[in-house]
């Protein structure tokens, strides 16, 4: 028996360590072909989550491509809103700067006494910063980044809507596809990890935008009683980063919590009762409602979801952050089909998942046991 256990050990020992090699090995493929990758992750998940739409008006007798341009057309109007959104309040903040910079001198001020600061009076708030910090470099070099990173951004949302159109319009012959490349027993398997993926990235993906939709519309509702300037753009930013598990909203509250100090300065009370609306809302909606709405149907243990931010986040950086999790998700269903890594999903999974599994091993023992019995 010794002599079984002895190469059947060294087998899965070196099984795990191929794995490990493998994963490492497309971590760095994933990294370095991320300008194309990417792109066509986003319009793979797009595609899974305007496919059931693009079928709805199928089935109302539209044709296929025209259902197709109006879910590109809904994408690019979103993408046209957000942008007009943020190019309005850009504008807005140039004609307010030197209210701004006379609070923000305020604020320095009363930190260089504290901290024991040198501070000219004749000299602007960010020349009195350049001269501390070395700052002068960083901000030009910040907006040389930006502005490249705006043409790189128009470029890569012109290759997504390129891969969407075309993504939608081979679902149509997935299926049909699959039969004739593989054997009916593997088509079978494919089709139904196919379908498992769409179906929980369509749930998760639909239920997380009108979750953040709720979160950014409250978020907006509340700075906007509280006398916050820009409240739409903050709501606006909540929004995109409650697609961020956990870290979105811890940003979105410090980013506030500074405006809202820039702005009421030196009044402590409605920079308060800001933070504490932030909290509230996230506390509400991220840890009561949120859970209520999406339930465990994801399966992914909290460990696993932090890790993935590292990971993703590593790989793609924001945009990897924002795909963590349906990412995750895919690598879960993935495993569980391949009896091999089966493992890894279980460790992967969250409690209930694990006790779901669990339960369901006991009861095929027990089946299997009770003809004997």
């Amino acid at each position: 028996m010794k002599d079984e256990a002895g190469p059947s050990n060294s087998r899965k020992g070196m099984v795990l360590f191929l794995v490990f090699i493998t994963c490492i090995s497309v971590g760095v493929i994933l990294k370095v072909t991320a300008p194309v990758i990417l792109p066509f992750t986003i319009a793979l998940f797009l595609a899974m989550v305007m496919n059931p739409m693009v079928v709805f008006l199928e089935q109302r007798r539209l044709p296929r491509i025209v259902s197709i341009l109006l879910a590109i057309g809904i994408i690019i109007t979103g993408l046209y809103l957000i942008g007009a959104a943020l190019f309005s309040s850009a504008r807005t903040i140039l004609t307010l700067y030197p209210r701004y910079e006379r609070r923000l001198t305020e604020i320095y001020v009363t930190l260089a006494g504290f901290f024991e600061l040198s501070y000219d009076e004749q000299l602007s708030f960010f020349d009195n910063l350049w001269n501390q910090w070395g700052i002068r470099s960083r901000i030009r070099g910040m907006t040389l980044f930006l502005s490249n990173g705006f043409i790189g951004f128009l470029k890569e949302a012109l290759m997504v809507v390129l891969f969407m159109a075309f993504l939608l319009l081979e679902t149509a012959f997935f299926e049909d596809k699959i039969d004739l490349a593989f054997e009916h027993k593997r088509s079978g398997q494919i089709k139904k990890i196919g379908a498992d993926v769409m179906r929980q990235m369509s749930r998760y993906i639909s239920a997380k935008f009108f979750i953040s939709l709720a979160t950014g519309i409250a978020v907006t509702i509340g700075l906007s009683l509280t006398g916050l300037e820009f409240a739409v753009i903050w709501g606006l930013i909540q929004f995109i980063l409650n697609f961020i598990p956990n870290i979105g909203s811890i940003v979105a509250g410090t980013g506030v919590g500074l405006f809202a100090l820039l702005q009421f300065w030196p009044e402590p009370g409605p920079v308060v009762i800001t933070v504490l609306i932030m909290v509230g809302v996230n506390m509400l909606i991220g840890n009561i409602l949120e859970p209520k709405i999406m339930g465990d149907n994801l399966g992914i243990a909290p460990i696993a979801v932090l890790m993935s931010l590292m990971i993703w986040g590593w790989l793609w950086g924001f945009v990897g952050l924002i795909l963590a999790v349906p990412m995750t998700v895919i690598v879960k269903i993935l495993c569980e089909n391949i009896p091999m890594l089966e493992p890894v999903s279980i460790l992967l999974g969250s409690r209930k998942a694990v006790l779901a599994k669990k339960a369901e091993a006991q009861a095929k023992v027990q089946a299997a046991l009770a003809p004997a019995e």
